[in-house]
């Protein structure tokens, strides 16, 4: 039997949230189209869900640059060859990712915003459904603005019922009533002339489909996956920095 072509062995920093991390190991698995299970591709993962707290991190306790930087430097030394992280906000210590690393890591944020400047070439406008750290840190606002691309996001009220919402997903709700509400806050990014909407938190595409709203979705676990497929499996050369 004709072996399949080399392949990068993936290191996978998860546990933000652990349903999250699953659902992109389960979607990445559908999506290889493997016809044996040789093809598919070798994680290495660390779904620690004791990273603390992106978005409210304790002052003067354990801070999640530090631990992700180790889990990063543990999985290269069990042999990751590239390193993927499906949370987006934690993207806010990438430099730490990145400083305890050899090998490539692939940002999620930049992939994102190469893909929406190839899928959506004329969106000038997009909705972010995404954490108020990942808002106030502008790690979206800022990838899409080079490109020409303004950002619409939530009032400050709808933001926090976002970030409710977001929580109530990690506990594991995942109810109509829960769908509703993300539907909703996604409707009101589009009424506010969002042209495309970004699911820019893991969580979002737990309850959220594209079919669910009016305006193009943009699933930012699905990018990570197309991207990890291509890295990794498809050879296409890694322009992120390591």
């Amino acid at each position: 039997m004709t072996e399949p072509p080399p392949q990068l062995i993936v290191g996978v920093l998860g546990g933000m949230g652990p349903a999250a991390t699953i659902d992109f190991m389960d979607k990445l698995l559908q999506a290889t189209g493997a016809e044996r299970e040789q093809d598919n591709l070798r994680l290495l993962v660390d779904c620690n869900p004791h990273v603390p707290d992106r978005n409210h991190p304790i002052a003067d306790g354990p801070q999640p640059g530090p631990v992700l930087a180790d889990m990063a430097s543990g999985l290269q030394k069990q042999g990751a060859q590239i390193i993927v992280m499906p949370c987006n906000t934690a993207h806010k210590f990438t430099a730490d990712i990145r400083a305890a690393l050899t090998i490539p890591f692939i940002s999620l944020i930049d992939e994102t915003a190469a893909m929406l400047a190839r899928r959506y070439p004329q969106a000038k406008r997009v909705g972010l459904l995404a954490t108020t750290t990942c808002i106030e840190d502008r790690l979206y606002q800022d990838a899409f603005a080079k490109q020409g691309v303004d950002s619409v996001t939530l009032p400050p009220a709808d933001a926090a019922r976002l970030m409710a919402l977001i929580y109530q997903i990690k506990r594991g709700d995942r109810s109509d009533a829960a769908r509703a509400e993300m539907k909703a806050l996604a409707d009101q990014l589009t009424a506010a002339g969002a042209q495309v909407v970004v699911a820019a938190c893991t969580e979002v595409p737990l309850v959220l489909a594209a079919h669910d709203i009016a305006a193009p979705l943009l699933d930012t676990t699905q990018v990570l996956i197309e991207r990890t497929l291509a890295y990794a499996r498809d050879g296409e050369l890694i322009l992120t920095a390591a």
